[in-house]
């Protein structure tokens, strides 16, 4: 297995469990790690791996649509859209809300799934 990975991609969206957090949109900071078969080394196309481009304006315009209480629960939602509209085999998802505590750069969560967990 392959990997892609795309860290520090920056995306909006409503989340917080306190009212004040959700009173507009937070920009947090996703680092993926995205598990692909070995076959694009082989064929040098496009078609045989996963698209980071696209990856990066569906996980963007997405959670822009989405609203969340919990990181756990966000991680847990780009990670299936990982596996399902992207066939990732296995993903890894870190998630930061930069800011949010006083005296600590990076609040965050990481999760690790894999296709075969279904």
């Amino acid at each position: 297995m392959d990997k892609i990975f795309l860290h520090g991609l920056k995306a909006d969206t409503l989340i917080g469990v306190y009212d004040w957090e959700r009173e507009q949109q937070q920009t947090l900071i996703l680092d993926l790690d995205i598990g692909t078969a070995a076959r694009s080394a082989v064929s040098d196309s496009i078609d045989d791996t996963i698209h980071y481009g696209e990856v990066c304006e569906a996980v963007r315009q997405s959670l822009s649509n989405q609203t969340f209480l919990l990181l756990e629960t966000l991680a847990e939602y780009v990670a299936e859209l990982l596996i399902q509209d992207f066939g990732a085999l296995w993903v890894r998802v870190r998630v930061v809300k930069p800011g949010i505590l006083p005296n600590v750069r990076e609040v965050g969560v990481e999760i690790e799934r894999s296709a075969l967990d279904d």
